[in-house]
């Protein structure tokens, strides 16, 4: 079967049935969309040769259909992960208070909930759909009405394709009575809907989780939807919140799906640099949607808004979703955090062309800041067989007598420095330079271009006893500007706190003066932003090796260490 990128999925069971249905449903649909599948819901649509051709109506916010969204997310993360799933809302409207007026044809729902084709961020290339066909002769017709249908609906490619899902899911194929596919909500209790409604959150690398939240603030809200997206003070105790997407990025991701999933409401995205935002100072406001790990929040919010004069606000709780796939080390429930630690050691970007470097040996740059772990992550790979260049002990090789660093250090800052043994003093080279930028450029200036020097020359002497793979372990990888050498770069992160905790046994000094070296050096998100891969030593040696063993980061590691 053809594969497309993005298709439209029209569910025409009944509501009752769905929760059973969707996971092969989706299931299905992986087998032909490949990246984005939005889905439209129209229970009880007929698409048969006898019925004329259908036309859209608006269908009514009921409790079941909150729970079917979370249900189908839910699903969706279990059995089709790489598709971005998006539940569609154009045609879901409260019923109007005057239920004979002409918007709704006399029939208590209004009928015309797209006057013209709604543009999608993907425009879908292929129709899928649940219906179930009486007589497989009719499929011809059926797939042309389909698309007709969803061409009224939604600015889709010229051409578009229609996949018959049902004769795949026969076995689930339940008897239902003739008038219940058009009873989309005799059986479910109406959904309160409101003018305003608030949520907040860190909102990154959008998820099954956060697509609930959105869609179901999106079922509430009638007018404007108030979205606050963490930033800043708000991000600092984030698990690798170096891996974070700027806040740039999941606003604009946050708009686009917004404009797919309800284009008729008023979006307002702020960002939050506190827990509570706008949320305890807007008077419009009337709902609030929290799960049941973020209602002491939402109850945060509204005794806030009593103290300030406003009336407090509906607590709307969904539910968590579980993740199927999590491991020991992450959480339960389908969150950001576990998607960040399942980046580590995955490659991240792509390496830059280094056509002038040799292919082989193939050179891993591995920096990180003090305490970080880099030296036991370059210590793993070597291991594995890769052949380690300490830059650390390189630098040493620097200050010998006899080298060229070691006369023009004493030229720069004089021969005071000198030991007895002819060695230069370091630690009385660092009191000179220690705080005054200058002097260190000065220093780093002379040393750094011979370290690369002698860096290069291990690279070579690897190349020539045919060894595969290189990693050169250096702290000022990055500063140093030695990118350039390298065909790719690591970074290892921690969290300060804990890289402050480790220097001070490390090395045994103070907490003062932990801190000031990590202040010295880059800080990890600067870093990130020029890695290729990240790795994270936080958690037991075990964590480590299957980040630097997903093998991701290098081809060639899997092919040279068999991993």
């Amino acid at each position: 079967m053809s594969m497309f990128s993005t298709g439209i999925l029209v569910l025409t069971s009944p509501l009752h049935t769905l929760p059973l249905r969707i996971a092969p449903v989706l299931s299905s649909a992986a087998q032909v969309v490949e990246r984005t599948l939005y889905v439209h819901l129209h229970p009880g649509l007929n698409l048969g040769a006898g019925g004329g051709q259908p036309r859209p109506v608006f269908i009514q916010p009921v409790v079941d259909l909150s729970s079917l969204i979370t249900g189908l997310y839910s699903n969706a993360a279990n059995v089709c992960g790489h598709l971005d799933v998006r539940v569609l809302l154009t045609n879901v409207r409260a019923q109007p208070n005057n239920a004979s007026s002409p918007e709704t044809g006399g029939t208590g729902v209004a009928c015309n909930p797209f006057p013209s084709p709604q543009p999608l961020s993907h425009s879908p290339e292929v129709v899928l759909t649940d219906y179930a066909l009486q007589d497989p002769g009719q499929s011809p017709l059926v797939a042309q009405c389909l698309q007709r249908y969803t061409g009224h609906c939604y600015v889709c490619t010229p051409g578009l394709a229609s996949v018959l899902l049902h004769p795949q899911l026969q076995k689930l194929e339940e008897e239902v009575e003739e008038g219940q596919k058009d009873d989309w909500d005799s059986r479910s209790e109406r959904m309160e809907t409101y003018s305003e409604v608030v949520v907040g959150g860190t909102f990154d690398r959008l998820h099954g989780a956060h697509k609930t939240l959105l869609n179901i603030s999106c079922l509430l809200a009638n007018k404007r939807f108030l979205i606050g997206v963490c930033d800043q003070e708000l991000l600092k105790k984030k698990v690798l919140k170096e891996l974070i997407e700027p806040y740039a990025l999941r606003v604009q991701r946050l708009q686009e799906f917004l404009q797919d999933v309800k284009p008729s409401l008023q979006y307002e995205i702020v960002p939050l640099s506190d827990p509570f935002g706008p949320s305890v100072i807007d008077a419009q406001l009337q709902c609030i949607v929290v799960s049941e790990e973020t209602r002491r929040g939402g109850e945060a919010v509204n005794k806030k808004r009593l103290e300030n004069g406003l009336p407090g606000l509906v607590l709307h709780e969904i539910q968590l979703l579980k993740d199927a796939h999590h491991t020991e080390m992450e959480e339960e429930k389908i969150s950001s955090s576990s998607l960040r630690s399942r980046l580590l050691g995955t490659l991240l970007t792509d390496p830059k062309n280094k056509s002038h470097l040799p292919l082989v040996p193939y050179v891993i740059g591995l920096t990180g800041g003090s305490g970080s772990g880099k030296s036991s992550i370059a210590q793993q790979l070597e291991a594995l067989g890769a052949v380690r260049i300490d830059s650390d002990q390189l630098g040493h090789e620097t200050y010998r007598p006899g080298e060229v660093a070691y006369n023009r250090v004493l030229e720069e800052f004089g021969s005071d420095l000198i030991n007895e043994d002819k060695t230069i003093n370091r630690r009385a080279l660092g009191r000179k330079v220690f705080g005054n930028k200058e002097r260190l450029k000065a220093l780093t200036d002379i040393v750094w271009p011979e370290i690369a020097l002698l860096v290069k020359g291990r690279i070579q002497r690897a190349r020539e006893e045919g060894k595969q793979v290189c990693v050169v372990d250096a702290a000022v990888l990055l500063e140093a500007g030695w990118t350039d050498i390298v065909h790719e770069v690591w970074v290892a992160v921690i969290p300060e706190e804990e890289a402050v905790s480790r220097i001070m046994v490390r090395d045994g000094v103070s907490q003062e003066d932990a801190v000031r070296r990590l202040q010295s050096q880059w800080p990890n998100t600067q870093q990130v932003e020029q890695a290729n891969v990240v790795l994270c030593t936080l958690w037991e040696p075990e964590i480590t090796q299957k980040q630097v063993r997903k093998g991701e980061g290098v081809q060639v590691l899997s092919k040279q260490f068999e991993l």
